[in-house]
């Protein structure tokens, strides 16, 4: 076998190899993305019963029918938001890329399945624990109902009974008077059982036999007796409802104590799965990164043997290839931006706007992009790109660009369509700046509240680069005169951005510009006309 082939096999094999270590990498990245995925999950598991455990203490404690059924709303929410994180893990399973490369994943080991069946029991328990204690607790809002109602009916009958036997001044039924009055107030707010109620009835029906021949207090004494029936009734069932909601109360809290220690324990056996996991991964590819150095070694060696050209010579040549292409891509880069920024410009002069008011909108988008957290890559991006916000305006007539006054209800139509235009004029390139320029053209006059166009989006949905060019261009544009307006003066800008918080522009950007409102002034008369 000749060089010429020996370099040609070596360099496939280099290739492989490097395929082979840039699958392992993105493997790894996946599997990072789906633990992080699968925490996310477990995490709202968790908290999703924490919720249905405080709904259950939440509802012991209530003693309104109406916070009771609101409550049970609650929790029916809980239960349906539970089964369907649920759902996801189990779809999550079925679906995985890893899952079909048989390559061994969190999800499947043994330890947090475990686990996770000990969360889904619990759920079992939680739901089955509050189904009683609805059931409990609306039936002792019934009891409580019908106490404080009886309360008031006892104590005035009470009274007139002790009215009457205090004018009869006999001593046995003053006696038995007194011991009602004690036995009463053990009944209803002490013990609450059938013994205390047997030594309220004592002291009653003493007082029913020594009135016989008065028939009026007689009559009340036998009502009165009713009423303690009734009322004693309910008081010994809400003393049932509070022992059984004092085992509710326990068993609650073993649920969530279990919870707590599955938590811990699920997050430690994700965290050590995670790292053998990357641990393997890095392995294989610190192992491929070896052998694929000791291929090019060999390939290095093979060539500088049999070549005629000295390995100096072929660095010098190398270097010199390179440095031809990095300025070759130098120069188709900064060609790209030139050209971007002159069509946004060709957009804007149509319109009879200055070139600088590209140039200041470009500044302001990186600004706000940096202040909003983009890093500095992206942020220039996006200020290369911010300029063909209004490149669809190329395609809109004359009549309708640049006529001085307001627009009807057609020539608005019209002009609106300069977004989609935009956008339809840059969607089909592959490179990632004039993607970017793409959505800034289609989304820079989406409103906040959702009514501004193309698309009708709203808060967050509208992408952050359409937001923040949305900002950047309302900005320079107000301040700026146009032939079919005068520059305002700032204060009314600023009212405008404070009254439009929320409605036109994204909150925390308007935030972010008032913040620093310095730099932007400072950009705008560095850049002024």
């Amino acid at each position: 076998m000749n060089i010429r082939n020996v370099v040609k096999l070596n360099f496939a094999l280099v290739i492989v190899l490097l395929l082979f270590l840039g699958l392992t990498s993105v493997l790894i990245t996946y599997q990072i993305k789906e633990n992080s995925n699968f925490r996310e999950s477990t995490s709202a598991i968790l908290i999703t019963q924490e919720g249905m455990n405080d709904i259950i203490l939440e509802s012991i404690k209530t003693t309104e029918a109406a916070k009771l059924e609101q409550l049970h709303s609650e929790f029916i929410t809980y239960e349906k938001r539970f089964e369907d994180l649920r759902e996801m893990l189990s779809e999550s399973k079925k679906l995985s890329l890893i899952n079909h490369l048989g390559i061994p994943r969190i999800q499947k080991d043994k330890t947090i399945k475990k686990y996770l069946d000990d969360l889904y029991d619990n759920e079992q328990r939680l739901e089955v624990m509050y189904d009683d204690i609805f059931q409990q607790e609306r039936e002792k809002v019934d009891y409580v109902t019908v106490f404080n109602v009886l309360y008031p009916k006892e104590n005035s009958a009470r009274i007139v009974i002790k009215e009457r036997i205090l004018q009869n001044n006999r001593i046995e039924q003053i006696k038995a008077l007194s011991d009602l009055r004690y036995y009463s107030k053990e009944m209803l707010y002490q013990h609450g059982d059938e013994a205390t109620l047997q030594k309220w009835l004592t002291p009653i029906d003493i007082l029913i036999n020594a009135t016989k021949d008065e028939a009026d207090l007689n009559e009340n004494l036998l009502h009165y007796k009713e009423i303690v029936r009734v009322i004693a009734e309910k008081a010994m069932k809400i003393e049932e409802t509070k022992i059984i909601e004092n085992a509710t109360i326990n068993k609650a809290s073993e649920v969530l104590d279990n919870n707590k220690h599955v938590s811990i324990a699920l997050e430690e056996a994700i965290s050590e799965l995670s790292s053998i996991f990357i641990d393997q991964m890095r392995f294989i590819q610190l192992s491929i990164g070896f052998v694929t150095i000791i291929f090019i070694l060999i390939l290095a060696f093979k060539v500088t043997r049999n070549v005629s050209l000295t390995m100096d010579e072929v660095e010098a040549k190398i270097d010199e290839g390179l440095e031809a292409v990095n300025a070759l891509n130098q120069e188709i880069e900064d060609t790209q931006k030139e050209v971007i920024f002159t069509m946004g410009s060709i957009g804007e002069t149509r319109s009879q706007e200055t070139g600088n008011h590209v140039k200041r909108v470009a500044e302001y988008t990186k600004i706000l992009a940096l202040y909003c957290g983009l890093d500095e890559e992206e942020a220039e991006m996006l200020k290369l790109a911010s300029p063909m916000h209004d490149i669809g305006k190329i395609a809109i007539p004359d009549r309708v660009l640049n006529k001085p006054g307001r627009f009807d209800e057609e020539e608005r139509e019209i002009m609106n369509t300069h977004a989609m235009i935009g956008y339809e004029m840059l969607k089909h390139s592959q490179r990632q700046l004039l993607k970017m320029a793409a959505i800034v053209a289609r989304e820079h006059h989406e409103r906040y509240d959702g009514t501004g166009y193309p698309d009708k989006k709203s808060g967050e949905d509208i992408h952050i680069y359409g937001r923040i060019t949305a900002l950047a261009d309302v900005f320079d544009a107000l301040g700026s005169p146009r032939i079919y307006k005068s520059a305002w003066d700032d204060e009314k800008i600023f009212a405008l951005f404070r009254e439009e918080r929320g409605k036109q522009f994204d909150p925390k950007i308007v935030d972010i510009f008032f913040e620093h409102l310095e730099v932007f002034l400072d950009v705008r008369e560095t850049l002024k006309d």
